[in-house]
């Protein structure tokens, strides 16, 4: 076992199995959150386990050798604590946020459902059917919907363009057995991530986190920790195409965008500042041009996600059906404008500053920082501080964001819409 400062207040031990606890004390709370974070997420299923590892979160959360579902919910929320999970499609995430004093209960509570699941047949199919419904209510959300179909749009095929919680066709033939050996496959130690923030003591939660393990299939032999998901160069993007999806709705969804860049790309800061220009606040181009101006959309936004070795960058406008036409086309001649021309002086600023105080104003609570010390294990392999951070974004330049709008601006666009329209309705841009 091997413990390590990271950062004033943060620490980092790594179990002889392979498991890492990075811990940060706040000394001023009177509360903590616990996230166990698993290196798996709907990208690590075949195209036949579409949908595992979100049928996983549903599961691990309803029995252990040790609990029943409803004792693994009332023991937290009898302390008035808070339990959760959600998948991604590079990482699952449990967590739970209490009172300091019941850290212990819930370290001993969410490492027990995460690591000892009996994933009972009767569980599985329960849960199918909830999947089902949330589905199924997905699909009568279309401002949701719509950012489904632009990622299909740009990856096809390739899991970053499934469903994170599959289909209906993926998830009504997946077995107990199979879901069972996804879970005892994927779920090792080395892909494990447990990171706690509040009023707490580093060695006291390794202490509890071992206990917890003890006898359980996560407590297994020496390993090493898994490095950083690296970069697939295999994926491929889908040559720019327009979806149109018939609904008939009330209002028009459109994304409008294409492959952006990795995590790990250093033009990510100033893709930031860009992306907080174009569309990431009321002061933003797009929504003083559409909304505040012309009254066209009461939703308007651009958008970045990064991945291991790609990403997406795409602008949503959700409008009436009849502005769908003029609202795209505003949008268009906003990019190339932004693509052509850069941005202004004062636009770097308030880029700059937005990012900046988003990331900050974010780490105000304990659930936030023990994010932030998971994420950074889990996908970078670092945990990069908090001046630094401020540091790199402040030495983005004009040029610096001019190139990235040059680059991902100036490309042919793919276009994913919801509404009550024929497939033909928008042509190519």
């Amino acid at each position: 076992m091997k413990t390590s400062i990271l950062q004033d207040g943060v620490r980092r031990t790594v179990l002889p199995s392979g498991l890492r606890i990075i811990t940060e004390v706040i000394p001023h709370t009177r509360s903590a959150a616990l996230g166990i974070w698993v290196g798996i997420g709907s990208r690590d299923e075949t195209p036949a386990m579409s949908g595992a590892s979100h049928f996983l979160e549903h599961l691990l959360f309803k029995g252990t050798h040790k609990r029943t579902a409803m004792e693994i919910s009332s023991e937290i929320e009898a302390v008035g604590g808070e339990t959760n999970a959600f998948t991604t499609k590079e990482y699952t995430c449990y967590y739970a946020r209490v009172l300091d004093s019941d850290l212990s209960l819930a370290v001993d509570v969410l490492v027990d459902a995460v690591a000892d699941s009996l994933l009972e047949p009767a569980d599985v199919e329960t849960e199918r059917g909830v999947i089902l419904e949330e589905i199924a209510m997905h699909e009568d959300e279309p401002g949701d919907e719509v950012h489904d179909i632009f990622a299909e749009a740009i990856y096809g095929s390739h899991p970053l363009g499934r469903l994170i919680s599959g289909t209906p066709e993926s998830v009504t033939p997946m077995t107990r057995n199979q879901i069972d050996s996804f879970y005892r496959r994927r779920y090792k130690a080395p892909e494990v991530v447990v990171a706690a923030a509040g009023n707490l003591d580093h060695a006291t939660v390794v202490r509890l986190v071992r206990k917890a393990l003890a006898g359980s299939p996560l407590d297994t032999g020496d390993a090493a920790p898994a490095k950083p998901r690296a970069a697939d160069k295999r994926v491929r993007v889908l040559k720019p195409q327009n979806v149109v999806v018939h609904r008939d709705t009330e209002q028009a969804h459109i994304v409008l965008g294409g492959a952006g860049m990795s995590r790990y790309d250093e033009r990510r800061f100033a893709m930031g500042v860009l992306n907080n220009v174009l569309g990431g606040g009321m002061s933003s181009r797009l929504f003083q041009e559409i909304r505040e101006k012309r009254g066209l959309a009461y939703s308007v936004y651009s958008y970045a996600a990064q991945y291991a070795d790609s990403g997406l960058f795409g602008v949503y406008a959700g409008c009436a059906p009849g502005k769908a036409g003029e609202v795209l086309d505003l949008i268009r001649t906003e990019l190339e404008r932004v693509a052509e021309s850069g941005i202004t002086p004062d636009e770097l600023v308030r880029g700059k500053g937005m990012v900046k105080g988003s990331y900050v104003l974010g780490l105000e609570d304990t659930g936030s920082r023990m994010s932030r010390l998971a994420k950074s294990e889990l996908l970078h392999g670092d945990l990069m501080g908090v001046d630094e951070l401020l540091g790199r974004v402040d030495a983005v330049t004009l040029a610096d964001v001019g190139q990235v709008a040059a680059d991902l601006l100036t490309r042919k666009h793919s276009l994913a819409v919801v509404g009550p329209f024929d497939e033909g309705a928008f042509p190519p841009g």
